[in-house]
């Protein structure tokens, strides 16, 4: 069983959550409930949880907050939120499971499944950290990328050290600087959505590419790039235009 606590101040999806838990989370035990930050650092130490459902906007104090009382912790988060671009994208780029208010029967579901593997794994902290140096530089570039491989490791790379990303299925290859490449279980569309547009382009559906990464365009009809590392990568025809207006051509 997976010993959930929920942290909430509002009543209301307190209860919400408690009722979703119990109809569609077998493996779930609702062991507690808190409605501010105190009375969640004193249950987490009391409970020991394996799973903390945080709301992140809370009096006297928010979610980051409470992070800095408790880390490091030895139980996996899942933050709920309403909907904020900003902190959305941090959660992203820390590779953080977060819920949109309402919450999703099916998110619910998932994220509680998805604590109940990790409960022995206790490897959140690093995340943690990344997420709270991100959320509290708002006006600054987020360097480092959190990058899920398909054996649920995570691997932290810098974003200037990436020279492109390739689309294999639901699965993406990213090939860094020095000849490395990881295989993420994230889809080239999500890293599309994440990584800086401003240095980021799609050139076709196989192909992400960081723009300063480009050694030389060869014409033709949609053109080809090569990369610093020697890759030949083709630009979609429909994309060429857009691509040589992002390079000053």
């Amino acid at each position: 069983m997976v010993k959930v606590l929920t942290v909430d101040d509002e009543p209301k999806n307190l209860r919400i959550i408690k009722e979703l838990l119990k109809l569609y989370c077998p493996n779930a035990l609702h062991v507690g409930e808190a409605d501010n930050i105190d009375k969640a650092q004193q249950l987490i130490v009391e409970l020991q949880p394996d799973l903390v459902l945080l709301d992140i906007e809370m009096p006297h104090g928010n979610a980051f907050d409470l992070l800095d009382r408790i880390m490091p912790v030895n139980f996996e988060i899942v933050f709920v939120t309403a909907f904020d671009s900003y902190t959305l994208k941090a959660f992203k780029y820390s590779a953080l499971d977060y819920m949109l208010k309402p919450v999703n029967i099916d998110e619910l579901k998932a994220v509680v499944a998805k604590a109940g593997q990790r409960v022995q794994e206790k490897n959140i902290n690093q995340q943690l950290s990344f997420l709270l140096q991100n959320i509290r530089q708002p006006n600054a570039t987020m360097h480092r990328i959190a990058i899920p491989s398909y054996k649920d490791q995570l691997e932290f790379v810098e974003t200037d050290s990436i020279l492109y990303c390739e689309a294999s299925g639901a699965y993406t290859y990213i090939f860094i600087q020095g000849g490395h490449k990881l295989v993420s279980a994230k889809s080239l569309k999500e890293y599309e959505e994440i990584l800086p547009e401003s240095v980021f382009f799609r050139l076709h559906h196989s192909h992400l590419i960081n723009l300063n990464k480009v050694k030389k365009y060869h014409k033709g009809r949609g053109g080809e790039v090569e990369m610093e590392n020697g890759a030949f990568l083709e630009v979609a025809t429909r994309r060429r235009d857009e691509f040589l207006k992002r390079v000053g051509y």
